[in-house]
């Protein structure tokens, strides 16, 4: 028996030691394969992290970009209505000119834009009361002169001379044609300066369309000095 006994209590502890073995093959195994899952798992967090922060960075510059557009839509609408009110300020200082200046002005516009120097002249209604007949005998004063022949000054500064002188006026006018402007019936709802009328050819020297038109050539160079 006792030899029984020692080769069972031998496979015993051969099987014990076996078993031992396996169980520390098992434990190292699931220990790798428990570090191996950790760190796959702190990699796909850093990965998942990463790629939050990128989209989180990329939605901000998005956010930065589109704040950034509007401010420049801001700024760029409040320097146009600045702009804009530097012109309305300059349409109101011409409306606003003396009667002399004003006539002046006018009658200047008159003999740049006149071809024929036969046009009528149509004004606003506030305007053709005011100085309308002022500006179409200055303009066609001013045509006149530059057809009509020099009187001597000796002559031209006397009663008969200044007689003479409108009478050669008068015939310098119907020679040349030029000089017969004349006060149209007709008035535009404009708020200064006038049309200019030619049988069915209008040029439009209203304000509101000259300060247009310079608006188109000045408006950056008046922004620049506005916002310098």
């Amino acid at each position: 028996m006792d030899g029984i006994e020692k080769i069972t209590a031998r496979i015993q502890a051969d099987a014990q030691k076996e078993l031992e073995e396996r169980k520390a093959q098992i434990q190292a195994q699931v220990q790798a394969i428990q570090s191996e899952a950790q760190a796959q798992a702190e990699k796909e967090r850093a990965e998942l992290l990463a790629r939050g922060r990128k989209a989180a960075d990329e939605r901000l510059e998005r956010l930065k970009s589109a704040a950034q557009m509007e401010r420049r839509k801001l700024e760029l609408a409040a320097k146009q209505e600045v702009v804009s009110q530097a012109f309305d300020k300059a349409m109101d200082n011409l409306c606003s000119l003396p009667d002399e200046a004003y006539i002046q002005l006018l009658t200047a516009l008159v003999l740049k834009a006149v071809r024929t120097g036969r046009e009528q002249l149509i004004f606003s209604q506030k305007d053709r009361s005011r100085v309308g007949k002022q500006v179409v005998v200055a303009a066609n004063e001013a045509l006149v002169k530059e057809v009509t022949p020099v009187l001597p000054n000796a002559l031209s500064d006397s009663k008969v001379g200044a007689f003479l002188g409108k009478v050669v006026n008068t015939a310098a006018a119907q020679i040349t044609g030029t000089g017969l402007l004349s006060l149209s019936e007709e008035t535009r709802p404009i708020r200064g300066g006038f049309i200019l009328v030619d049988g069915a050819v209008e040029t439009n020297c209203s304000f509101e369309t000259l300060i247009r038109l310079q608006r188109e050539k000045l408006e950056k160079e008046t922004a620049d000095i506005l916002f310098s």
